[in-house]
């Protein structure tokens, strides 16, 4: 099977996944409160969010979900506290059932014109989780908040369930994916979607022309297979890829896999796409249990890149490689070896909202 998918279809509605680096109107964040996330460690938690509010409000616009008014107040005390610019911070209220918005949030899509609008996709709790209606109600709130427009693309009558990590795009019609999140029975999003189907719905509602589907996730990946964890776009041309090179470990297998597949990947124009190895952090373990750290669930903001580390050495080298890929971003660390018991890390926890800007 070639790794790389040509879609020859319909043309698609005016409608296009701006990439992540594109320049954003906010961040959407949602303020944790679900406890048992973070088991015997949640009470870190909040000041590692208010971190990244500090960071993300120095250059756009922050948009938080809370709860209520209660959660509303604790999380401007934690933001002005960690000095972040409040008067960039927006507070929203909405109930949800866990923090994790790259999932359950709308993926905003843009017209020809710039307009921005929502894609209101299903959420069902990764197929696992049965507490996800709060959740899923998110896009239809947001668009509603903000007057967007909704879409709520479907397949034979029924609402696609698609995360947003489960997913990355370069903005010019190249989509990443694997087929473990999308095509497995285990946890299975959409059963009775084929890979065709997929192509189609990405094509009609995301702009996407070319599909490249890696295999499996890293281990102890909650959500089954996750791209965020694993490959992401950071150019048109550039994807970063994480790769292990201690063969004991677990992870040394699938990584190597899944870089012999981008390497024979091509974009739209049939050129090599240019791949870089991202290394992996060594084993972070947890009451027994190994979590998904990993370098590549980085999230892209308006001139700078928030990139999780763990207290390890290869921290520096998985820094200065994205430095290197992406010279007009500022690259910062956010210590995330208690975020990640919760079994995602700063994508994860973020939702870019593009600003409208023609195309």
């Amino acid at each position: 099977m070639p790794p790389i998918t040509p879609l020859n279809l319909r043309p698609s509605l005016p409608l296009r996944l701006p990439a992540e680096w594109e320049p954003h109107q906010a961040t959407w964040l949602s303020w944790p409160h679900e406890r048992s996330d973070w088991p015997g460690k949640f009470a870190p938690i909040p000041w590692i969010y208010a971190d990244i509010v500090r960071h993300l409000s120095a250059v756009e616009t922050v948009r938080i979900l809370v709860r209520d008014e209660k959660l509303q107040r604790e999380a401007e005390r934690c933001c002005a506290r960690s000095h972040a610019v409040m008067a960039n911070v927006e507070f929203f209220l909405a109930p949800t059932n866990r923090s994790w918005t790259r999932d359950f949030c709308p993926l905003f899509v843009t017209n020809p014109d710039g307009q921005v609008s929502v894609t209101d996709w299903h959420f069902n709790g990764w197929a696992k989780y049965p507490n996800s209606q709060l959740d899923d109600a998110v896009p239809s709130f947001i668009a509603s908040a903000l007057r967007l427009k909704r879409h709520q693309p479907r397949h034979k009558r029924n609402r696609v369930v698609l995360e947003g990590g489960s997913i990355d795009v370069n903005g010019a019609g190249i989509l990443l994916t694997t087929e473990e999140c999308l095509l497995s029975e285990v946890q299975q999003r959409n059963p009775g979607m084929s890979r065709e189907d997929y192509h189609a719905i990405f094509h009609q509602w995301l702009g996407i022309h070319q599909v490249i589907w890696l295999r499996n996730g890293i281990v102890g990946d909650d959500t089954h297979g996750h791209v965020d964890d694993l490959a992401r776009f950071v150019n048109q041309d550039t994807v970063v890829i994480a790769s292990e090179t201690d063969r004991t470990d677990p992870n040394h297998a699938a990584l190597a896999d899944n870089l012999q597949l981008l390497k024979a990947a091509t974009n739209q124009q049939g050129q090599p796409l240019n791949v870089v190895k991202l290394p992996m952090p060594a084993p972070v373990l947890f009451d027994g249990q190994r979590l998904p750290a990993s370098y590549a669930n980085f999230y892209i903001a308006n001139g700078i890149v928030l990139v999780p580390v763990f207290n390890d050495p290869n921290d520096r080298q998985a820094l200065n490689t994205l430095a290197k890929a992406m010279p007009h971003h500022r690259v910062i660390p956010i210590y995330c070896r208690d975020l990640v018991l919760g079994l995602g890390t700063l994508h994860c926890t973020t939702m870019q909202q593009p600003a409208n800007i023609p195309a």
